[in-house]
């Protein structure tokens, strides 16, 4: 109630003529994010720009999971700070997880910012920018126990018209003790499954080829009619008889157009069920793809992490993944360098890669970030040069990997959805076959939102090449 009333009393003060621009950084959750800002503001009066220099208010979407991610972002501030020597009425926000962890730094001490917004304080955003249209500075930072946006239609900005983010959960419960974003995005909780289908069937409607459900943890996604609750096991009888999980969730959206195909990320090893497995395999339109993080291939650097799997059942799982899917593709996240990590226990995570054969892998240094359970706890003492000598070694036996795993493509035929032109010629197309891989091949007649066959004749690390066999009306 309090939010409705912020958002009506915005409506009456809000200017009229005001326009925004929206950057984002970091994972597709902010993207997704930005989308539901735009809308906001576009509601109350403001509007959205893909011109910065047309902008009177710039918001900066930020991302907080890495030091260098975050030193990028300040980069980007200290040079808007400049601009706004030249234009002294420039007003600049920043948004999402930076914006909650460092909160008033950005605002008092380093005087880059007026706004400071986080995730759960984007329908405050008009009130916050009419306190600095009366001269103040503002902030909201507040986590919500309830906030999902669930009701705002996101307005889809730099669309392709082709692919697009559906949120279906906010939070996180995990408490990984490497991550910062149970800090900085709160806890866990769904959003009602009937306004994530009526997205989704809004999104067919306007012609939209592929959805990607975006949650922190979307395997432990759970709405049992009345409201947002984690445990299954505390729900009444009746509860659970009408409760919606993932699978279910899956599904419902699967069926909402069998035309249009369906992503998720992220899944949290633990969580994913052989139910979710069974559903992505029955539905042809469900891509067979699935972004497994492992973070680590040694058990007791998973325990410190606090993963709640082992070495070994993170294997099993990826077994019993391509035994229901025997060509499902699975990427991986991965962190060099974790507290008190030895180089034989670097070598577990080397042979993690081979054995589980990745197609693709998200590689990084490990970064210590502030308040998280890993900073109050553990010494962050591998020395960088280790961190990085150790992060090359990943990222070559990755690239061993994937090169062997694209070679054995060759030859094959893919269904392709076209998203666009290839960024290296523009007579060449580009879309993702099911398993996620990009594939390039000639434009010819076909066009983006196009379900293209292609033959792969050649590859590289990270994509395949072929040529256009035909035209299919489905995935």
């Amino acid at each position: 109630m309090q939010n409705q009333l912020l958002d009506t009393t915005a409506k009456t003060i809000a200017p009229k003529t005001k326009n925004i621009y929206i950057e984002s950084y970091g994972c597709a959750m902010n993207f997704a994010d930005s989308e539901v800002v735009a809308t906001i503001l576009s509601e109350n009066g403001y509007t959205n720009t893909t011109n910065e220099e047309d902008a009177d208010i710039i918001l900066i979407n930020t991302c907080s999971i890495r030091e260098n991610a975050e030193q990028r972002i300040r980069h980007r501030l200290i040079h808007l700070r400049a601009n706004k020597k030249r234009n002294n009425e420039l007003v600049i926000g920043i948004l999402g997880c930076m914006a909650e962890r460092l909160k008033k730094n950005l605002l008092e001490e380093e005087k880059l910012v007026d706004i400071v917004a986080g995730p759960d304080s984007y329908r405050d955003l008009p009130k916050l920018l009419n306190e600095v249209d009366e001269g103040n500075k503002s902030i909201n930072v507040i986590l919500s126990l309830e906030e999902t946006y669930a009701e705002i239609n996101p307005t889809r900005l730099n669309s392709n018209g082709v692919t697009a983010f559906v949120s279906i959960m906010r939070g996180c419960d995990n408490m990984c003790t490497f991550c910062v974003v149970p800090f900085t995005r709160g806890r866990e909780r769904s959003r009602d499954a009937e306004s994530i289908v009526k997205e989704v069937q809004e999104l067919s409607n306007l012609g939209y080829k592929e959805v990607t459900l975006l949650g922190q943890n979307v395997d432990s996604y759970l709405w049992f009619g009345g409201g947002p609750k984690k445990e299954f096991v505390n729900l009444t009888k009746d509860e659970q008889n009408s409760s919606i999980n993932f699978a279910k969730l899956l599904e419902m959206v699967a069926l909402v157009d069998e035309t249009m195909r369906v992503r998720f990320s992220t899944s949290h090893p633990k969580d994913i069920s052989d139910e979710v497995l069974f559903t992505i395999a029955k539905y042809r339109n469900i891509c067979k793809y699935v972004h497994l993080p492992a973070q680590s291939g040694n058990s007791r650097i998973l325990d410190l992490m606090n993963r709640n799997y082992t070495r070994e059942w993170y294997i099993g799982k990826v077994n019993r993944i391509r035994e229901i899917m025997p060509d499902c593709g699975i990427s991986c996240d991965i962190i060099s360098g974790f507290c008190t990590e030895t180089e034989e226990e670097h070598q577990d995570t080397l042979s993690l890669i081979e054995l589980s054969n990745f197609d693709f892998s998200y590689m990084y240094n490990y970064s210590e970030r502030p308040g998280t359970l890993a900073a109050r706890k553990y010494p962050d003492d591998v020395p960088e040069e280790v961190k990085g000598r150790r992060l090359k070694e990943i990222i070559a036996t990755q690239n061993a990997v994937s090169r062997k795993k694209n070679n054995e493509r060759e030859g094959k035929t893919f269904r392709v959805l076209v998203e666009g032109t290839s960024k290296k010629s523009a007579n060449d197309l580009r879309g993702r076959n099911d398993e996620n891989m990009v594939v390039i091949f000639p434009k010819e007649n076909y066009k983006p939102g196009d379900y293209v066959d292609v033959i792969i004749e050649k590859s590289s690390t990270t994509s395949l090449v072929g040529k256009a066999i035909g035209k299919a009306e489905k995935p």
